[in-house]
């Protein structure tokens, strides 16, 4: 237990006095002990779990009794209580035993051993634990080889896949989880047994395979974890569209990329270039409706037209299905979507202004975003391509940098409010000042008038009586 953080050995040092002081063993369990021998345990490492032989919830109030300043919450039905001291969050749990009723995900569960309670574990390297009694102060349990997994780079079960996977088949996604974010290989057991009991992650809530997915998607190499997802069945079971994505078809010897490798591509791409959750997941829907939208013409080859513009409108559909926010990050990923194809299509030196305009306007200051999208978007192998599109995509950004200090339209809000409107025109709020907001917008972003209150205000006053007729 060399190089761990002072506070940490302090709180370990605290516990085992607890823990002899009640007459029960505890020890420190699961992904603490796991990225120690990784190297992956940082300062802000603040989550750490701890399991004791008797009452987790009494231990817990005496730790946290011996902590000045420290809070405690107890959870009696799941048998656990919390210790905040500081930054640091303290789990407690007594050792259990679990066992499954036929076609039952619910287990009976009963005190146990510290044994009792590493067999229940999902993985062998979150099996580890170090323990924290006096006589063997320090010293690794290791019941399952799960060290020689870490050296290997293996994802491993400690008992039957099978088995682990009935009991909670959630573990399938965290297999793959921790894959993806280790870049470890899955073991070939486990990896058939979640092939083979792919459907029965349909019995766990969205909310639980959500959480596990968006774990994958902000890993380092998040197509990883795609892929396995997709080689297993499971993808399919919860995000159809997804899978969907994959084959090529061929038709008078012209074939067309297979869009869910690309969209495994666009997901890494855009990573490099510096993307959060909600950009990744832009990555992820923006070619999600091409299937449908796919057409063969003898000219043109194959074609996709309005797979932008649906696959904006799947994105609400998904995302309430897979339980992702409905708020404005729902609304930033549609918006990411509708618009991926519109900053390529700007490349010319006769492009207008009001085009460059427009686009500012609807993208607003998620602009910079959608241009790391459509960056990302080139995953062409041809070196000369990828130049190409590269230098296409620092003209527009110029185009838009040209014009945006020209026009400032990032961000743009109406120079004329309602009241302007009301008072200027002599009416009650009505239809016609929404249609003297609109015409004022239009004439800005085409270049007609400048992007300020007197040029709007004086279109308004020139075209006032046609206002007041069409209202």
């Amino acid at each position: 237990m060399k190089n761990i953080p002072d506070s940490h050995q302090t709180v370990f040092s605290i516990i085992s006095d607890a823990a002899a002081a009640l007459g029960t063993p505890a020890y420190v369990v699961g992904g603490y002990v796991r990225d120690y021998y990784l190297d992956r345990l940082k300062e802000d490492s603040i989550d750490i779990d701890f399991v004791t032989v008797g009452s987790g919830i009494e231990l817990a109030k005496e730790v946290a009794r011996r902590i000045d300043g420290s809070s405690l919450a107890v959870y009696k039905q799941f048998g656990t209580a919390q210790v905040k001291a500081g930054d640091l969050e303290l789990e407690f749990v007594g050792a259990r035993k679990e066992s499954y009723r036929k076609n039952s995900r619910k287990p009976i569960v009963e005190d146990g051993t510290l044994e009792d309670d590493q067999l229940r574990r999902d993985l062998t390297i979150n099996a580890l634990s170090w323990s924290l009694n006096k006589e063997d102060y320090g010293a690794l349990n290791d019941p399952f080889e799960g060290m020689k997994d870490l050296e290997n780079e293996n994802i491993k079960t400690p008992i039957d896949p099978h088995q682990t996977f009935d009991d909670d088949p959630l573990r399938m996604m965290r297999a793959i989880r921790f894959a993806s974010q280790l870049n470890f290989r899955i073991e070939e057991q486990t990896f058939q047994a979640i092939t083979d009991m792919a459907e029965r992650i349909n019995i766990i809530s969205k909310e639980r395979i959500i959480e596990e997915l968006n774990k994958i998607i902000l890993s380092d190499n998040p197509s990883l974890g795609f892929t396995m997802l997709f080689k297993t069945g499971l993808l399919k079971e919860f995000f159809p569209e997804m899978s969907a994505l994959h084959g090529v078809k061929e038709r008078n010897g012209v074939r067309h990329k297979d869009n869910f490798w690309h969209t495994l591509k666009v997901l890494d791409n855009v990573i490099e270039l510096g993307a959060d959750l909600w950009l990744r997941w832009a990555a992820i829907m923006h070619d999600i409706a091409k299937p449908p939208t796919q057409r063969f013409h003898k000219e043109a080859g194959w074609t996709f037209h309005g797979h932008d513009a649906l696959g904006a409108k799947w994105t609400k559909k998904i995302f309430r299905r897979l339980g992702l926010p409905l708020d404005e990050r729902m609304r930033y990923v549609q918006k990411l979507v509708r618009l991926h194809l519109r900053p390529i299509a700007l490349v010319s030196d006769e492009v207008s202004d009001s085009a460059i305009r427009r686009l500012i306007f609807e993208a607003g200051d998620d602009i910079d975003d959608l241009m790391k999208l459509c960056r990302a978007d080139v995953t062409t192998k041809n070196d000369y391509k990828q130049e190409r599109y590269q230098k296409n995509f620092d003209y527009v950004e110029r185009r838009i940098q040209e014009v945006e200090e020209k026009d400032r339209i990032r961000n743009w809000k109406n120079p004329l409010s309602g009241e302007d409107i009301m008072e200027a025109l002599n009416i009650k709020p009505s239809r016609t000042v929404g249609d003297v907001k609109d015409a004022v917008k239009e004439a800005i972003l085409n270049g007609d008038i400048p992007n300020n209150h007197e040029a709007a205000f004086n279109y308004m006053m020139e075209h006032k009586e046609e206002f007041l007729d069409n209202g």
